[in-house]
C-alpha cells in the first residue's frame, strides 16, 4: 500500500487546525521555519561530494515534503483566520452594536431545534450562514467589509421585502412585526409562518439589507466573526437576487419536494435528504432515530451519492478500461474520453444542485478522486488519492481541519480502503459469502474507526449501527438513483417525476423503517463519556475487540455465544433484564421517570399497558423510560397542563406505542404547546378530551378520580361514567395561569392510594381543600409533589395528605432551586420518605398500601 502522501496530508491537516486562530506573527514564523527547513533538505544531497545512500535520500524527500506542506497549510490557515478577524465586524460584535448591514447569504437557511427552557419552549428561529459585505454604523458612516456571520431571524421579524412572501405581507397591510399588535392572534400566527417560510426560502448568493444587533460568536475558533440577530426595523429588503446556478439548483430542489408531496410521511421527509441533503422535512423524532443507529450520514451529501451516480454511468469501476465495461456509457456508444467528460459534467451538476458548500466540495473531491483511481484499476492508488483530496481540501479551506464532518468522512473512507478489504477476505475464507463478507467488513470497519468520534459528539455508542447500516445500504443506491431521476424530470414532466418519486419511496421508507426499528430496541446504545478521553478509551476497547475477534473467529461456538449475548443486550427481554438489574421491580404500580426538569409518570395497567401522566420536556428520556418499563399500550395519556416541561416529550411517548386517547386540561395555554398537542393527536388520529373534576375512570387494576380542574357553575359529570368530561351548565373557571389549571388525580392501584397534583400552586391547592371530597385526600400512600417540589405549596394540604412516600421529579442542577428546602422539611416533618429523580434517578413504587400494608420504592 502506497502511504507516501499520508504524512504530508496529516501534517497539513494538523497545522491548519492549530494555526487558524493563532496570531499572524506566530503563524508566519512557523511557516518560515518549515519553508526554510524543507528547502534546505531538498538542497542538501550529501557531504564532501559524496551522495547520501538511496534510503536516506527517500527519507530526506519525505521530511521535506512534510515541512513544505506544513508551511503551505500555515500560510493558508493564517490568511483565512486573519480574514475572519479583520474589518469592523468583530469589534462591533464585542460591543454588541446595533448596525444596518448588507449581507450575502452563503448557505441554505435552516430552523433551530426546539429547546425547552423551564416551562416554555424557546421560539424557533431561522438560522443561516452569511457574509457581511457592508456595515452602516449608528452615526451614518459606511464601511465595506467581508466578514462571515451567523444570521439569526426570530419569529417576529417580517419577511424581507422583494420576496414573494414579503409582497403578500405588504398586500395584507404590513409584515408580522408591524401588524401583529393590532391583528387577531390567528392572523399574526399566519403572518409569522409566512415570514418564516420566506426566510427559509432564501437561496445562497441572495443579498439583503437589514438591521440587527451583533454579538460575539457562540464558540471560539469558529469560522464566523459574529452572530447577527436580525431586527424588524428597518425592514429587511432584498437588494439582489441569487445567481443563475443557485436559481437552477433551487428550482430542481423545489421540483423534487413537489414530486414527493404525496408520499408517505417518512419517505416524503427522507428522499430529498438522501438525494441532495435537503433535511427541512426531517422531524426531530426521525432525526433522533437516525442518530441513535449511526445512519445520520445518509442524510448528508457525501461521496457515496456521487459514486452511485458515476457507477451507474461507467459500471463496475474495475472494468472501466476493458472491452467488457458496463454501465450506461458503453450502451450509449460513448468512448472512454467521452465517458470521462460525461462524468465530469455529472460531477459539476452534482455540485451545483447540492450547493457548492464545503461539505459538497469535500464529497465531490473525495468521490471523484477515489473513483478515478478505481477506474484505472490501480488499487494502490486509492490511499494516495484520498491523501491528495485531504491535502488539497485543507489548503483550499483550512476550516475543514476543525470540522467533525470532514474528520468522519476521511476516517470512514480510509477504513473502507485500508481495513475493509482485508476483513472481507478474512470473512470469506471462513465461509461467509463474498458479497455479504464485503458489506459486513465495510460496515464494521467504518463503525470501528468512526465510533470514537461519534462518542465525542453524542456521548453514546450504538450497538445496532453495523446491522442497521447493512440493512439500509441495500436501499441507498436505488433510492438515490430514482430520486435523482425524479429531480431531473420534475421541471420538465412532473407526472413522470411523481411516479419516479413513488418508486423511490419504497427503498426510502425501508431505510426510515430500519432507523426507527433499530432506535426502538431497548439496548440500541449505551452511554459513553463524551470527551476525547472517552474517545481514546473507546478506541482502546475497539482494538481489543478486533484482536480478540481474530482469535475467536477460529471457534464458531464462541462466536455464536457472543453473538447471542450481544443480541440479548440489544433486545433486553424484560424477564432477563429484571433478573439482572432489578428494574423494573416485579409488581410495580407506579413509576416516576427521570426526564430532567419536567414530569413523566406511569401507572401500571396490565401486561405491557400503562396510563401515562405527562410526557416530560424531551422525547428521548421518556421513550427510553417507557421501553425499560415494557410499556407498549397506553389506554390513556393524561397531559396535566400545556407547559413544555410536561408536553414537549409527547412524540417520545407516542413512538411505537398504541395510544387510545389523550386527556388534557381545559386551559389551552401556552397556545403554541396546545397547538402542538392537537396536531400530534390529529396526525395519529388519537381522540383528544378534557378532564374535569368528578370524572371517574377504570382500566385493568387501576381506578382514578379527577380532582381538578373543577366544573364551573354547573353540575359535575356523572360519576362512574368514563370519558364524560361533561356538558356544563355554566362557563368554566379561569384559573390563575396554566399551573393552577393542572389535572390532579386520586388513583387507586392494588390497595395503594396515590395523589398526583400536577403543578398546582397554593390557590388551587387551597380550593382543593375546600372541595366536598377533600376528606378522601387524607393519609395517602404516595404523593407526587406538585410543581417539582417548589416552595409554593399549601402546608395544610401536605398535612392532610400525610403521605408515606413523597416523590419529586426535578432536573439535576436546575436553575430554579427545585425542590425547595422548605418543602422538603414540611414533607419530612409529616413522616414522609422523600425521594427525588435528580439524585435518586427513576423511581418505581410497589406494595399493598393501606394502614397495615407496605410501600416499596425501587431506584433504577
Amino acid at each position: 500500500m502506497d502511504l507516501r502522501l499520508v504524512p504530508p496530508a496529516l501534517a497539513a491537516w494538523a497545522t491548519a487546525a492549530l494555526t487558524l486562530d493563532t496570531p499572524v506573527s506566530w503563524t508566519l514564523a512557523a511557516a518560515g521555519v518549515c519553508l526554510v527547513g524543507g528547502a534546505a533538505l531538498l538542497w542538501f544531497r550529501g557531504v564532501g561530494g559524496v551522495l547520501l545512500p538511496r534510503r536516506f535520500a527517500w527519507a530526506r524527500a519525505s521530511v521535506a515534503a512534510v515541512l513544505l506542506c506544513m508551511a503551505a497549510a500555515a500560510v493558508s490557515a493564517g490568511l483565512h483566520g486573519a480574514d475572519a478577524r479583520r474589518g469592523p465586524v468583530p469589534e462591533l460584535a464585542r460591543r454588541f452594536a446595533t448596525v444596518t448591514a448588507e449581507i450575502e447569504v452563503s448557505g441554505d437557511p435552516w430552523l433551530s431545534r426546539p429547546k425547552v427552557r423551564g416551562d416554555h419552549t424557546a421560539p424557533l428561529a431561522v438560522l443561516a450562514r452569511a457574509e457581511v459585505r457592508g456595515v452602516e454604523r449608528s452615526d451614518g458612516t459606511r464601511v465595506r467589509t467581508r466578514s462571515p456571520v451567523l444570521l439569526v431571524v426570530d419569529a417576529d421579524v417580517p419577511a424581507p421585502e422583494g420576496s414573494a412572501r414579503g409582497r403578500s405581507d405588504a398586500a395584507d397591510g404590513g409584515g408580522a412585526g408591524s401588524g401583529a399588535s393590532g391583528a387577531a392572534p390567528a392572523v399574526a400566527a399566519r403572518r409569522a409562518q409566512q415570514a418564516r417560510a420566506a426566510w427559509l426560502g432564501l437561496l445562497p448568493s441572495t443579498r439583503l439589507r437589514l438591521g440587527g444587533r451583533l454579538a460575539p460568536p457562540l464558540t471560539d475558533g469558529d469560522r464566523t466573526a459574529a452572530v447577527l440577530r436580525v431586527r424588524g426595523r428597518p425592514g429587511p429588503r432584498i437588494v439582489a437576487g441569487p445567481s443563475g446556478p443557485q436559481r437552477l439548483a433551487g428550482r430542481l430542489r423545489a421540483g423534487l419536494r413537489e414530486a414527493t408531496d404525496g408520499l408517505p410521511e417518512d419517505a416524503r421527509a427522507l428522499l430529498p435528504g438522501l438525494v441532495v441533503g435537503d433535511t427541512t422535512r426531517i422531524t426531530p423524532e426521525l432525526d433522533e432515530a437516525f442518530k441513535e443507529t449511526d445512519l445520520a450520514h445518509t442524510l448528508a451529501v457525501s461521496g457515496s451519492n456521487l459514486t452511485v451516480l458515476l457507477a451507474l454511468l461507467i459500471g463496475p469501476p474495475g472494468l472501466a478500461q476493458r472491452a467488457e465495461r458496463r454501465g450506461l456509457a458503453p450502451r450509449l456508444g460513448l468512448s472512454l474520453r467521452a465517458t470521462a467528460l460525461a462524468a465530469g459534467v455529472l460531477t459539476l451538476g452534482f455540485v451545483v444542485v447540492c450547493r457548492p458548500d464545503p461539505s459538497v466540495l469535500r464529497a465531490a473531491a473525495c468521490g471523484t478522486l477515489a473513483l478515478v483511481a478505481l477506474a484505472t484499476g490501480r488499487r494502490r492508488s486509492l490511499v494516495p488519492a484520498l491523501a491528495t483530496a485531504v491535502l488539497l481540501l485543507v489548503l483550499h479551506d483550512p476550516w475543514l481541519a476543525r470540522s467533525y464532518g470532514f474528520l468522519l468522512s476521511v476516517l470512514a473512507t480510509g477504513a473502507l480502503l485500508v481495513l475493509a478489504p482485508g476483513w472481507g477476505e478474512a470473512l470469506h475464507r471462513r465461509g461467509v459469502p463474498a458479497r455479504l463478507a464485503e458489506a459486513l467488513a465495510a460496515a464494521a470497519a467504518a463503525q470501528a474507526v468512526c465510533a470514537p468520534v461519534v462518542a465525542v459528539l453524542s456521548a453514546r455508542v450504538s450497538l445496532v449501527a453495523v446491522p442497521c447500516n447493512l440493512l439500509a445500504e441495500a436501499a441507498v443506491a436505488p433510492a438515490t438513483v430514482l430520486g435523482f431521476a425524479a429531480l431531473v424530470t420534475a421541471p420538465v414532466v412532473m407526472p413522470v417525476a411523481t411516479a419516479l418519486a413513488w418508486c423511490a419511496s419504497w427503498p426510502a421508507g425501508w431505510i426510515a423503517g430500519v432507523a426507527r426499528t433499530g432506535a426502538s430496541l431497548p439496548g440500541a446504545g449505551v452511554d459513553w463519556p463524551g470527551s476525547w478521553a472517552g474517545a481514546l478509551a473507546l478506541a482502546a476497547v475497539t482494538v481489543g475487540v478486533v484482536l480478540a475477534g481474530r482469535r475467536l473467529s477460529r471457534h464458531p461456538w464462541w462466536c455464536g455465544l457472543l453473538a447471542l449475548l450481544l443480541l440479548l443486550a440489544v433486545v433486553r427481554p424484560a424477564p432477563l433484564t429484571r433478573v439482572l438489574t432489578g428494574w423494573p421491580p416485579p409488581g410495580w404500580r407506579f413509576a416516576m421517570c427521570d426526564v430532567g426538569q419536567g414530569d413523566a409518570t406511569v401507572l401500571a395497567a396490565g401486561d405491557g399497558a400503562g396510563v401515562v401522566v405527562d410526557a416530560g420536556p424531551d422525547p428521548v428520556p421518556v421513550d427510553r423510560c417507557l421501553r425499560q418499563l415494557g410499556i407498549t399500550r397506553i389506554p390513556l395519556l393524561v397531559l396535566t397542563h400545556f407547559h413544555a416541561d410536561h408536553v414537549a416529550g409527547l412524540t417520545g411517548v407516542l413512538r411505537g406505542r398504541t395510544v387510545a386517547a389523550i386527556e388534557t386540561t381545559g386551559l389551552e395555554e401556552p397556545a403554541d404547546q396546545a397547538e402542538f398537542v392537537r396536531k400530534e393527536a390529529a396526525r395519529r388520529h388519537i381522540p383528544l378530551t378534557r378532564a374535569v373534576a368528578g370524572e371517574e375512570r377504570r382500566t385493568g387494576p387501576l381506578a382514578w378520580r379527577v380532582l381538578w380542574p373543577p366544573p364551573s357553575g354547573g353540575t359535575p359529570p356523572e360519576p362512574g361514567v368514563p370519558g364524560r368530561p361533561g356538558t356544563l351548565a355554566g362557563p368554566e373557571p379561569v384559573p390563575d395561569g396554566p399551573n393552577d389549571a393542572s389535572v390532579a388525580m386520586l388513583v387507586r392501584s392494588g390497595g395503594l392510594r396515590l395523589l398526583l397534583l400536577g403543578d398546582l400552586e397554593p390557590p388551587a391547592q387551597q380550593a382543593l381543600l375546600r372541595s366536598p371530597r377533600a376528606a378522601e385526600l387524607a393519609r395517602v400512600d404516595v404523593l407526587k409533589v406538585a410543581h417539582h417540589g417548589s416552595a409554593y405549596q399549601d402546608p395544610d394540604l401536605i398535612r392532610l395528605a400525610a403521605p408515606r412516600v413523597a416523590l419529586i421529579s426535578a432536573g439535576a442542577g436546575n436553575p430554579y432551586g427545585h425542590p425547595a428546602p422548605a418543602t422538603l422539611a414540611a414533607l419530612r416533618a409529616g413522616g414522609a420518605l422523600v425521594l427525588r429523580t435528580d439524585r435518586d434517578g427513576a423511581l418505581a413504587v410497589a406494595g399493598t398500601g393501606g394502614p397495615g400494608g407496605e410501600v416499596r420504592v425501587t431506584r433504577d
